[in-house]
């Protein structure tokens, strides 16, 4: 199963993805690389911006009409 195809199963399950739960979970180390290839395939992913504790900001992604924003994004993906 390619990169692709992982996030977008992982997706599709309803789940947020980052960065950090991307490498963890599937060895992604380019989320926003395997985003816009999937965007580019038709798949309608929406990029949430979110900030850590430390202020340091990032991207939390999700299908779009089918992910809840998680109340806690920085570990949502990780579950």
């Amino acid at each position: 199963m390619s990169q692709n195809q992982k996030v977008l199963a992982h997706l599709k399950t309803g789940r947020n993805i980052t960065a950090v739960s991307a490498m963890a979970l599937y060895g992604v180390f380019r989320l926003a690389a395997r985003i816009k290839e999937l965007k580019d395939l038709g798949n309608v992913i929406k990029s949430i911006p979110c900030t850590d504790i430390n202020g340091k900001r990032y991207a939390m992604y999700r299908l779009s009409g089918d992910a809840k924003v998680a109340t806690n994004p920085g570990v949502e993906g990780l579950y």
